[in-house]
């Protein structure tokens, strides 16, 4: 088991492995936590990003939506291939 040393404020280095087994890199977020006298970090960064990036594409108004119908999201993206088609072809 690798061994950690606290530095100053309260600063850490996970090892290579550690962070490879829990799929954690640079800028991820980690849920820290005492349990039952221990410390134990979550990844958090997967989920995290993904609604973070949402959000920022709601706001940016790159959605669609909301439809009452399954018919009604194929007829959305089927204007939006025809638009983006056309986009394509008005390039070449």
């Amino acid at each position: 088991m690798p061994l950690v040393r606290l530095h100053k404020k309260g600063q850490l280095t996970l090892p290579v492995g550690l962070r490879k087994q829990a799929r954690i890199g640079d800028g991820d977020l980690l849920e820290a936590r005492i349990e039952r006298g221990r410390i134990t970090l979550t990844p958090k960064s997967l989920v995290d990003r993904q609604i973070a990036e949402s959000e920022r594409d709601y706001k940016g108004g790159r959605s669609y939506g909301p439809f009452d119908t399954a018919e009604e999201m194929i007829a959305s993206l089927q204007h939006e291939m025809k638009k983006r088609a056309q986009k394509k072809g008005a390039r070449k």
